[in-house]
C-alpha cells in the first residue's frame, strides 16, 4: 500500500468523505446533498457515482468519540470491500483533529481482517495489497496521525491473529517464538523459560498448571528499557493457550476456550505497539503460557502446591488455573524487576461477566489515582473499564485451613472480587498495582464475524495508560 498526501481536489474511482452531522446542505466536488438526504447522522452512509467516480459520504454524528469513528471505517472496509479497487481518497476537512484521523486509519486497517485463516479461497483485502494506491487529502499536516493509526492497527491485528488462530497452532511455544521474532523486530530483550529450568526456579503453580498438556509451558519475559526511560511499568498477561477446566472440566463453551489466552496476546500486542511508537517508558512483561489440560500427571483438586512467592497453595478447582500463573506471574515481576507501576490482564471469570455483560471490563485496584488513569484510558479508546472492590471482608474468601491461601472460594457469588483477592495475596502489597478482568470483552459478538471473535481489548487502552503517566 502507498500512501500519499495532498490538498488538491483531484479524484480517485473511491472517495471517502466523512462528515460530522450538521444542518446545512453538504456541498462536495460541484455536488450537493439535501439534509433530507445525507446530514451526516450516526452510521448513515451515502453513495454517489458520477463520471465513473464513486463518493462515500459516511455519517459520524454530532461529537463521535473514538470508538464510533473507528467502527464506523472498520465497517466501510469490511463491508464495502468490492468498492476499494486499486486506489481511494480520503478527504478530511479541517473540522477533523489527530485523534480523529487516527482512529479513522486504524478503523480502516482493522477492517481488512478475515477471519477465514484456513480456507481455500481467502482473498486478500486490496488495502493489504502493496500497490494499492491511498490518497488523504487534507489542508491540516496528518501524517504522525496516519502513522500512529496504522502501528495501533497493525498490533491489534497481530492479537486478533494470536487469539482467534487455533490451540493446535497457537502453542505456549508458538507465543515464546512470536515473542522472541517480535522482540527481535523491535528491539526488546526476550526471555523464554521452559518448563524444566521453570520448575528448577520455584515456579510451582505455574508449572503445576502445564502438568497435564504434551505442549511445553512457556515463561515468556519481554523488557523495553528505552534509554531514557522515566518510568517502569510491568505487565502481566493471562497466557492459558487452551482451558479445559483440568479435572474440573468444563461443562459448557470449551469450544471458545482458546480465547483464554486473550490476556496475554494483550499484553505481546502491547509490547509491539510501544516499542513501536518508542515510548520513553521501560515496560517489563510476563506471560506465562501453559495450556490447561487432562492426562495422568494433571494437578488434582485438593492438591496443596508451592508457589514462586514461596507461600503454599490449596487447589480448591482445577478450573481456577488462571489465577495461579498469574500469581507465579506477578511474584517473579516483583522480585526480579519491582516496576513502579504493575498491571495484569486476564479472561478470568464468568463471574465479571455476569456483572458487566459485554460492555466493559472489570477494574481492581486500591489505588485511586491508578484506577481513574485507567478508566479515563479506557474512555478515550472505547476499551471501558469499571471498577469492583477490593475490600478485606472478601478476604476469608481465600483463606485455606491446610494452606497460605486457596485458590477458589467454592461460593456461586462474588467470584471476580474472591479471584482479585487471590491475586492481591501476591503482590507483596505492591502500592500500585490493578487488575483487570476482561473475560466478556475480549472474546466477542459482532457485526464483523457470524462467531464470535478477538476484539484485542486492552492493547489501546495501557498503551494510552502508559503514554499519559
Amino acid at each position: 500500500m502507498n500512501i500519499k498526501y495532498t490538498n488538491n481536489q483531484s479524484l480517485k474511482k473511491l472517495n471517502l468523505i466523512p462528515y460530522f452531522e450538521t444542518e446545512e446542505s453538504i456541498v462536495f466536488n460541484e455536488i450537493k446533498l439535501s439534509k433530507s438526504v445525507f446530514s451526516g447522522k450516526k452510521d448513515s452512509l451515502h453513495l454517489f457515482e458520477k463520471d465513473e467516480n464513486l463518493f462515500l459520504f459516511v455519517g459520524l454524528g454530532k461529537e463521535p468519540d473514538y470508538k464510533v469513528i473507528k467502527t464506523a471505517f472498520r465497517r466501510i472496509s469490511a463491508k464495502q470491500i468490492s468498492h476499494f479497487k486499486e486506489e481511494a481518497k480520503l478527504f478530511l476537512s479541517a473540522d477533523f483533529s489527530n485523534e480523529n484521523v487516527e482512529a479513522i486509519i486504524s478503523g480502516l486497517w482493522l477492517g481488512t481482517y478475515q477471519l477465514g485463516h484456513y480456507k481455500k479461497d481467502k482473498k486478500q483485502h486490496p488495502l493489504e495489497n502493496d500497490n494499492f494506491d491511498f490518497e488523504i487529502n487534507s489542508i491540516l499536516e496528518v501524517k504522525n496521525a496516519v502513522i500512529k493509526g496504522l502501528k495501533i492497527a497493525k498490533a491489534q491485528l497481530e492479537t486478533y491473529h494470536l487469539v482467534d488462530l487455533p490451540p493446535n497452532k497457537i502453542t505456549p511455544k508458538h507465543l515464546a517464538d512470536w515473542a522472541m521474532q517480535t522482540g527481535k523486530n523491535y528491539g526488546m530483550e526476550v526471555t523464554v523459560i521452559g518448563a524444566e529450568q521453570a520448575y528448577i526456579l520455584g515456579l510451582d503453580a505455574f508449572v503445576s498448571v502445564g502438568k497435564g498438556s504434551a505442549n511445553e509451558s512457556q515463561f515468556i519475559i519481554m523488557d523495553y528499557h528505552p534509554t531514557t526511560a522515566k518510568k517502569h511499568i510491568g505487565l502481566v498477561g493471562k497466557g492459558i493457550t487452551f482451558d479445559t477446566g483440568g479435572l474440573n472440566i468444563k461443562t459448557a463453551g470449551i469450544v471458545h476456550m482458546k480465547c483464554d489466552m486473550a490476556g496475554g496476546a494483550a499484553v505481546l500486542g502491547t509490547m509491539q505497539l510501544i516499542a513501536d511508537l518508542q515510548l520513553p517508558y521501560r515496560v517489563t512483561a510476563i506471560v506465562p503460557a501453559c495450556e490447561n489440560s487432562v492426562d495422568a500427571n494433571s494437578f488434582l483438586p485438593s492438591d496443596v502446591i508451592g508457589s514462586y512467592s514461596g507461600h503454599s497453595i490449596e487447589i480448591i478447582d482445577t478450573d481456577a488455573e488462571g489465577r495461579l500463573i498469574l500469581a507465579d506471574g506477578l511474584s517473579y515481576l516483583i522480585k526480579n524487576y519491582n516496576p513502579e507501576t504493575i498491571l495484569d490482564i486476564a479472561t478470568l471469570t464468568g463471574s465479571s461477566v455476569a456483572t458487566f455483560g459485554y460492555e466493559c471490563g472489570a477494574l481492581f485496584s486500591k489505588n485511586d489515582k491508578l484506577a481513574k488513569q485507567l478508566q479515563k484510558a479506557g474512555d478515550v479508546t472505547g476499551e471501558r473499564l469499571w471498577p469492583l472492590p477490593l475490600w478485606d471482608v472478601y478476604k476469608s474468601d481465600v483463606e485455606s485451613e491446610i494452606a497460605d491461601v486457596k485458590n477458589y472460594s467454592g461460593k456461586p457469588v462474588a467470584g471476580a472480587i474472591s479471584a482479585a483477592k487471590f491475586l492481591e495475596f501476591f503482590t507483596e502489597n505492591h502500592v500500585s498495582w490493578a487488575h483487570l478482568d476482561i473475560a466478556g470483552v475480549s472474546f466477542v459478538d459482532d457485526e464483523f464475524a457470524k462467531t464470535k471473535h478477538a476484539s484485542a481489548f486492552g492493547v489501546h487502552l495501557i498503551t494510552n495508560f502508559i503514554e499519559n503517566l
